[in-house]
């Protein structure tokens, strides 16, 4: 009886995944809220569906039924999010909020197969982070003001980089994070969101030359700094990140070119310079001839990554801790290991629906600063999914750039649960600036109903223009007569 258990386990999860992900995407067919509300509560169901069945396999394969106590917390944690989100913030875009507990509740179950110490320290990070995130979408709706920082901003990004650069923790020849207290942090990971509000609140004041000028210059320095400290793939976010949005405000197809130019440029340089680099391209190109050494875990990803089929070989079925690092670089290779194909392209389409959300929500905001803070935070997030899994898949050069909300990692997942909270605080501004847009539209509709009222009322009696021609045409006829 176990045995179909554990057997029919994966299709069902699998099957409830395609359609969630299918409802993702069905929620862009209706503009308002209130008529979502059904695609909601069945994304829901599903979720706590596939919650559920991974667990209860989780318990059968391994013969310990404690695995079902941390099932529990991680439900109650889950329906508390999504209880307590909606409550503070009744008008809150629930699709970002679904997904976000989604690729939770994955990245859960994967951990908790992977490495059981890491999934409860994740937890618990998770329980800390959402705490802290509750309260940016009310920051964001009441201050103002944060448009107005631009140089707060660039020294609160440059300063902890420089930092880390003299003084940080040095891992597989990168410095990526420094420790206080015993708890060590990556700060690039937090400084994604300053400099994204850095160069929104540059350029909403102005586009001129100048202005891009100096907001190439500050960003060069994060980019160097960086490339500094040898994390190339956060420096690949940052640049992409700033091409982007210098395009997106000021609409100049020059800049595109230059950055596309640039960025090859720096690829080449940083190729010559860095040694890793050339055993990371080396491992992408071949990394047959080098599966002993530095084509190992690329190796051990595509081997992975075809074991699996559509379906999988199941929960603790296959063999995915083969691949070093695999709970941080490639958690997709284990997912589509052990949960199949289909469930792993389901984590790509659900990732991607929160990137379209974000796009909707940029494009609709009246305020540039606004405007360009969400499509900043929505390149940040989905040139991470893609450089996480493009390198997993070889499809590009590994970066060791983490799945948001899915990999192990305490930055990072604290980071992008603030950039769903900063990305529901725009969304909930967005509806204060629709409502009033239609204040202002009715109270102009009233006016000119008023105008038109006071037009035709003529000078005697009130009558109208109308009524006071009949009269005087009537009067006309009977003095005729």
């Amino acid at each position: 009886m176990e045995q179909y258990v554990v057997a029919l386990s994966k299709y069902f999860v699998a099957i409830c995944m395609a359609i969630y992900t299918y409802e993702s995407f069905s929620v862009f067919r209706f503009r308002e809220e209130k008529q979502r509300k059904g695609i909601y509560t069945r994304q829901i169901i599903l979720l706590f569906f596939v919650h559920f069945t991974s667990f209860l396999t989780i318990c059968i394969k391994t013969g310990d039924f404690q695995y079902l106590f941390f099932y529990a917390f991680q439900q109650l944690a889950v329906f508390t999010i999504l209880v307590l989100f909606e409550m503070i913030y009744p008008e809150l875009n629930r699709l970002v909020i679904n997904n976000m507990c989604m690729l939770l509740v994955i990245g859960f179950v994967i951990l908790t197969r992977l490495n059981m110490g890491l999934a409860v320290r994740q937890f618990i990070i998770v329980l800390v982070s959402v705490a802290l995130a509750m309260c940016v979408p009310y920051l964001i709706r009441r201050f103002k003001e944060i448009r107005d920082f631009s140089l707060v901003y660039a020294l609160l990004g440059i300063l902890p980089l420089g930092i880390v650069l003299i003084l940080g923790n040095t891992t597989y020849g990168s410095k990526l994070s420094y420790s206080i207290f015993g708890f060590s942090f990556q700060p690039s990971e937090f400084i994604k969101i300053i400099f994204v509000f850095f160069i929104a609140s540059a350029l909403c004041k102005s586009t001129k030359l100048l202005q891009v000028v100096y907001v190439t210059a500050v960003a060069g320095i994060h980019v160097l700094i960086l490339a500094a400290s040898k994390d190339l793939g956060g420096a690949l976010i940052f640049f992409v990140t700033y091409v982007l949005m210098v395009f997106l405000a000021t609409k100049n197809y020059w800049y595109l070119l230059l950055g596309a130019a640039g960025g090859s440029a720096a690829s080449v340089i940083a190729y010559r310079l860095f040694s890793h680099v050339q055993v990371r391209l080396q491992a992408w190109k071949d990394p047959w001839s080098v599966i002993d050494g530095e084509g190992y875990q690329v190796t051990q990803s595509l081997f992975s990554l075809s074991r699996g089929g559509l379906f999988g070989l199941g929960l603790f079925q296959g063999a995915p801790e083969d691949i070093p690092k695999v709970e941080r670089d490639f958690i997709f290779s284990a997912i589509s290991e052990e949960m199949g194909l289909i469930t792993a392209l389901c984590v790509i389409m659900v990732s991607l629906s929160c990137f379209i959300m974000f796009m909707n929500i940029s494009m609709r905001m009246k305020d540039k600063f606004y405007q360009l803070a969400a499509f900043g935070i929505g390149v940040v997030y989905i040139f991470q999914v893609f450089l996480t899994i493009g390198g997993d898949t070889k499809f590009i050069p590994l970066t060791g750039v983490t799945l948001p909300l899915v990999s192990y990692g305490g930055s990072s997942i604290m980071t992008t649960l603030f950039m769903f909270s900063i990305i529901e605080g725009l969304y909930i501004i967005r509806k204060d600036e629709g409502a009033v847009h239609v204040g202002k539209r009715n109270r102009h509709a009233g006016k000119r109903r008023k105008a038109r009222e006071k037009q035709n009322k003529g000078s005697t009696g009130g009558e109208s223009t109308g009524q006071k021609a009949r009269r005087e045409t009537g009067k006309e006829e009977k003095e005729t007569s």
